[in-house]
């Protein structure tokens, strides 16, 4: 028997299907890409779309051939169409979370915060929620509570059309002019430096929590954890495993060969690294004011940059560089007082017994 996860997918049709149109250039949803990605992380042996499908008639084909079971909400005079297919769903959800014990992952699609009762009800019964919405339409309290969310104008496959530029009615008197080709739109780019923070923390945090090694899979899921939202696509990179590789050649993280093939071990640089990196300070405020005096944390990281321009105390995995110096202090190498005075951390090269 494999150990794939069991996946139910459930659609709330007419929320993904109506965002997708609206906020994704008039876009017609496409369901390949988010069963593309679903392959990825597991085998999905339930799919349920609801909807009153006399709405969507030409996309009951592109469902069908997919093998998504439709089930039909027909719009009734004095009903709530919308609501009569959110219940059906949720009820739908828990009958199959309480009948089906194989199915440990449940796929929710859609960006309705009215889901978020049921998101936390299918983890307490020990249960993976993955969420699906598209960006601009998702509710902001629905991404959090799920254990991963995926914005479905981000996944693989998913090809917004170009913005088109509104026509405007020609003045009469002045000759016409070239209409102008409208920008594209700015896809905003992600810091690297602070998902390698973020990653350095996560690692620390792993190391000092757990007597095992750290592979790369807890890492991720540890990532989701803090962020259901995360994704190494976002930052320009292809799997998980090719940003750890990056980072490695960083110098933010190290990786070695783990007990199962594709799954290194994560660990931060040796303590030698940040052994030197004491030393360092040290000589930067030696050098400053020598052995008596005392400088001003404030700025100090600039001036230990001119001496070695690509110090990172986040590479050390420390969140910032107080907390770096506070180590440093904390080791001897460096003295390290608040001043009101000065309403600033002072340092020095000679440490107080």
């Amino acid at each position: 028997m494999d150990h794939d996860e069991r996946i139910a997918l459930f659609i709330d049709y007419e929320n993904l299907a109506i965002s997708a149109r609206e906020h994704l250039g008039g876009m017609a949803f496409d369901l390949r890409p988010i069963s593309d990605a679903l392959a990825e992380r597991g085998r999905v042996v339930v799919r349920r779309a609801y909807a009153d499908w006399s709405f969507f008639d030409e996309d009951r084909r592109m469902l069908t051939r997919a093998h998504v079971e439709l089930i039909d909400m027909p719009q009734r005079l004095g009903a709530s169409r919308k609501n009569a297919a959110d219940i059906k769903m949720v009820v739908d959800a828990l009958e199959v979370a309480f009948e089906r014990s194989y199915i440990s992952t449940f796929v929710l699609c859609t960006g309705d915060s009215d889901f978020t009762p049921l998101v936390h009800k299918l983890r307490e019964l020990n249960k993976r929620v993955i969420g699906v919405g598209v960006e601009k339409s998702t509710s902001a309290l629905l991404p959090p509570a799920c254990d991963e969310f995926l914005y479905y104008d981000r996944l693989e496959g998913v090809e917004i059309p170009p913005a088109r530029p509104r026509r405007e009615r020609p003045a009469p008197d002045p000759a016409p002019q070239p209409a102008a080709e409208p920008e594209p739109e700015e896809v905003p780019v992600r810091d690297v430096d602070t998902l390698a923070t973020s990653v350095v923390q996560t690692v620390a945090g792993l190391q000092s929590s757990s007597s095992g090694p750290v592979t790369a899979s807890t890492l991720k899921r540890t990532l989701l954890r803090k962020d259901p939202t995360f994704n190494e696509g976002d930052y320009g990179f292809r799997a998980f495993g090719e940003l750890l590789r990056f980072l490695a050649g960083r110098n933010v993280v190290e990786l070695n060969a783990g007990s199962a093939k594709g799954d290194p071990e994560v660990t931060l640089p040796e303590h030698g690294d940040r052994e030197r990196a004491f030393g360092l300070l040290r000589s930067v405020v030696f050098d400053l004011v020598g052995r008596d005096g005392a400088v001003a944390l404030s700025g100090l990281k600039n001036k230990v940059r001119k001496v070695v321009p690509d110090f990172s105390e986040k590479k050390l995995g420390y969140r910032s560089f107080l907390q770096f110096c506070k180590a440093a202090a904390t080791s001897g190498a460096v003295g390290l007082e608040w001043s009101p005075d000065a309403d600033d951390y002072l340092l020095t090269a000679e440490t107080r017994s």
